[in-house]
């Protein structure tokens, strides 16, 4: 069941909440048990969602789950964004990292859903109004202990848009399409695992990590921006408050914008890991024990180890590559191989894009240089076969450039006729522009004869490890 709170004291609260209900059918239920301002008397029910009102400030409700008939899988509390941001659909999660100056208590933080929110994004940037912005946001206001995940599902940013029927009617809908939604990602264990990260630093608004939240796979549970990180203080003294964000957005993850070492010490101290945008990026769709296992036998991918085709889609096939679904610890089948730096190097010259796609289309993954833009050092392959497949394809890159490419042995023999210098200097052309259009192809005139490119050229043969 799905609970969706209604404060009676926000305008466009109750304009969320009327939206919703002219929508939808809902059946009228009583709850004699609460009082009418608690949540109680009158309530409504539509599939799994559960719609309460209450006489209260959505950030002052702590406990609210209690209100509802079961334990929600989540609470969205429909809400007003007030700032000078024009007209915004937001959402965020509730908490306190320093002081509780607005509801809730100090260093005390909600559970979050960032299955939710990550959905919500999605539905608010399919209904947004025209004129108005979708966003997430820190965590920054109570209350701190709900009962159950949950997040505000805001309308912004002053009294036109709080008054604005087609702003609440696109927050009603993104909301209805929440059914079924769980509050976090299947547990590890299961065909499918937990993909969510903490994020600390930025602005009070979080475009990184709404990017991260639009762009990738991963979802965002709590966010410190920098402002609420100030107000916690050390992050050492206040290692519970940061565990706390960890434990309450069912992460092992962090993504820290800016330079905080401190941070990041406390992180890694806490048994977490600090990750990059580009980690986040790079391991989408992959399975992350496949993940940990190539980061353990090739490179952390922060210097360059990238993931190929038989890799990606292996997040909801744990049988993929060869990963051992079934056994109680994964298991990844595999091969680490060098690469042909050679003969990666003389095709990448040749065209880069259809040297990078070769590599990526035969391997499961594969180091690189240079910003993870040219495949160097070792990869790893599902099998010698797959090697192989891999060299035929770089092979294949080199006949743009090669009269004739052959594999002979542990090399690729690559041929071709080339512009021969000697033999133009004995055919009497001066070096200079002469040069130039014979290696080019064309005919030149010296001492009132023709010179061909036919009669100053040789056969050149180039051998690359295999």
């Amino acid at each position: 069941m799905i609970g969706l709170v209604v404060s009676r004291a926000d305008s466009a609260s109750v304009a969320i909440g009327e939206a919703l209900r002219s929508l939808v059918e809902w059946e009228r239920r009583e709850d004699p048990t609460r009082s009418d301002a608690d949540g109680g008397g009158t309530y409504y029910c539509h599939d799994d969602f559960e719609l309460r009102e209450f006489d209260g400030w959505h950030l002052e409700l702590d406990g609210v789950a209690d209100a509802f008939s079961e334990r929600p899988e989540f609470v969205a509390f429909l809400s007003r964004h007030a700032g000078e941001t024009g007209p915004l659909l937001t959402a965020h999660f509730t908490g306190n990292f320093g002081p509780a100056e607005y509801g809730g208590e100090p260093g005390e933080l909600s559970r979050t859903c960032p299955n939710v929110q990550r959905a919500v994004v999605k539905a608010f940037d399919r209904h947004a109004p025209d004129g108005y912005e979708v966003g997430i946001e820190c965590t920054h206001h109570g209350p701190s202990d709900v009962g159950a995940p949950s997040l505000f599902v805001e309308l912004g940013s002053s009294e036109s848009e709080w008054e604005d029927s087609d702003g609440a009617r696109a927050v009603a809908r993104a909301v209805l399409e929440l059914s079924g939604v769980a509050a976090d990602a299947p547990a590890a264990g299961s065909s499918e695992q937990r993909r969510q990260i903490v994020g600390f630093g930025g602005g009070h608004y979080a475009p990184q990590f709404e990017r991260i939240v639009r762009e990738t796979d991963w979802a965002v549970g709590h966010i410190g921006a920098d402002w609420v990180l100030n107000s916690m203080g050390g992050p050492s003294a206040n290692a519970d408050v940061v565990e706390k964000a960890f434990e309450r957005s069912a992460a092992e993850r962090a993504l820290v914008v800016g330079d905080r070492p401190e941070l990041e010490a406390a992180v890694e101290d806490l048994g977490h890991r600090v990750v990059g945008e580009t980690y986040l990026r790079e391991t989408s769709g992959v399975d992350l024990d496949l993940v940990a296992s190539l980061e353990r036998d090739l490179s952390p991918i922060d210097e360059g180890l990238r993931f190929g085709a038989d890799a990606v889609g292996s997040a909801g096939n744990r049988n993929a590559v060869g990963t051992a679904a079934d056994s109680e610890r994964f298991e990844a089948t595999y091969e680490v191989v060098s690469l042909p730096d050679d003969l990666l190097a003389e095709a990448s010259g040749i065209d880069r894009d259809a040297t990078y796609e070769a590599v990526e289309s035969h391997a499961i993954a594969f180091e690189t240089v240079e910003g993870g833009t040219k495949p160097r050092g070792r990869a790893a392959v599902v099998d010698g076969d797959a090697r192989d497949a891999l060299v035929d394809a770089l092979a294949a890159v080199l006949e743009a450039k090669y009269d004739d490419v052959a594999r002979e042995g542990n090399e690729v023999v690559a041929t071709r006729e080339t512009f021969d210098p000697a033999a133009a200097a004995a055919a009497g052309v001066p070096e200079g522009p002469a040069f130039g259009r014979l290696s080019a192809g064309e005919a030149v005139e010296v001492d009132n004869r023709t010179v061909t490119p036919e009669e100053v050229t040789a056969e050149e043969t180039v051998r690359f490890p295999a």
